[in-house]
């Protein structure tokens, strides 16, 4: 029965390497969560290894995926399975698969958070009840709201704060100023703290942004990823930590501030459009940044 369901899931597929399917993202693009390193890494540290398939058509390579039996890889469904549940955070990032716009490629493996790009890139696609938050650029916000934000990060700095970009740091310093600020905005450790130096070893190099720091010390962190696709640039915002005690500064906003209009920034320097993600669309602050879109699942 298993042998049939995989046969069916697979039909139309054909079993490739991680190297066609790095050099399929890299010709059809891709989000975070799909980037060949991401996938190989993070799947190296769980230790599942990936099936990689493509999708043929005219002899041509039009589709890739990167699974984990009949899921995505990197799929917190097969984590929790394999007695892995929050070994690395995510968060519920946007999911965009290598296709060519017209390959209608057949997808019959699990997955959630399929990006609105995944239309005619694919079949079998079911529009899911969640959304997802996608920035908005800094233009379409209230000229009251940009002037609070430049307000706030000006206040910030006259009581001696300063923003340091996060690339200064190393991959167990961004980890521990990460884990100890979650942890004492939310009263909880944050998904993946154990081993998130570990994480931020492989593929810390994509983070972006910065940190706010006063009287030397740091008050608030975001983990934001980001990468680049040949028609556009794909940035996930997993989560972040804020000292409480600071919350006259309001230092997650400001952070949002500065992080969203750095990328944005990038992203029209490269000429290319920005997919910034606040994962799913679920809470109110999400609001004030973003415009919820609607997504995919199978």
């Amino acid at each position: 029965m298993l042998t049939f369901l995989k046969a069916w899931r697979e039909r139309g597929w054909q079993e490739i390497d991680a190297s066609t399917y790095a050099d399929t993202w890299q010709r059809f693009g891709g989000s975070v969560a799909t980037h060949p390193q991401v996938v190989e890494q993070l799947a190296a540290l769980a230790q599942i290894p990936v099936r990689y398939l493509g999708w043929e058509r005219g002899g041509e390579l039009k589709a890739a995926l990167p699974t984990w039996g009949r899921h995505l890889a990197l799929s917190k469904e097969v984590l929790k399975r394999r007695g892995k549940k929050g070994l690395f955070d995510l968060g519920n990032a946007e999911i965009i698969l290598p296709a060519a716009a017209d390959a209608g490629a057949a997808l019959r493996h699990t997955g959630r958070f399929l990006s609105e790009l995944s239309e005619g890139r694919f079949t079998g696609l079911k529009v899911q009840p969640a959304q997802l938050a996608m920035a908005r650029p800094h233009e379409d916000l209230s000229k009251k709201f940009r002037y609070n934000q430049r307000r706030e990060l000006r206040l910030l700095e006259e009581a001696g704060g300063v923003v340091r970009p996060i690339t200064e740091f190393t991959a167990a310093q961004v980890a521990a100023m990460y884990c100890d600020l979650f942890k004492r905005r939310w009263g909880f450790a944050a998904v993946g703290a154990e081993r998130l130096a570990e994480v931020l070893d492989r593929i810390g190099h994509l983070l972006i942004g910065s940190v706010l720091f006063l009287d030397e010390a740091p008050i608030a962190i975001q983990l934001v990823y980001r990468v680049e696709a040949p028609e556009w640039i794909s940035v996930e915002y997993v989560n972040g930590g804020v000292d409480p005690e600071t919350r006259a500064f309001s230092p997650g906003s400001v952070l949002s501030f500065l992080n969203t209009q750095a990328a944005w920034e990038h992203a029209r320097a490269a000429g290319k459009p920005l997919r910034f993600s606040f994962g799913q669309a679920d809470r109110e602050y999400k609001d004030r940044w973003c415009n919820p879109v609607n997504v995919f699942q199978v």
